[in-house]
């Protein structure tokens, strides 16, 4: 989890994801919204991949990227205990609320 969470921390990744999601796409368009040059686009990609996050194939000189959403899975399971923990927090602070009405 610690390589998806240093991976997700960075805004850039973060909405490079988001492009995957809904489509795959190329290197250069994943670093045409950011005006960053292809090689800093890559070392993010790179990062998004040792995290298992992107797949990347090349064909030719074309780099295209594809969003790989299996170790979201693994933080979401993780994040849930804490959903839970929050939930019940606010489920006892909803119930001391009405008890003072």
């Amino acid at each position: 989890l610690d390589v998806l969470f240093q991976a997700l921390a960075d805004t850039t990744r973060r909405g490079m994801l988001a492009s995957l999601a809904e489509e795959a796409q190329t290197v250069s368009s994943l670093a045409e919204p950011y005006d960053m040059s292809l090689a800093a686009a890559s070392k993010h990609i790179k990062k998004l991949e040792a995290a298992g996050l992107v797949e990347r194939d090349i064909v030719g000189r074309v780099h295209h990227c594809r969003l790989s959403p299996d170790k979201l899975k693994q933080a979401s399971v993780w994040l849930k205990t804490y959903e839970r923990f929050w939930n019940n927090r606010l489920d006892a602070l909803e119930e001391a609320l009405r008890a003072e009405d």
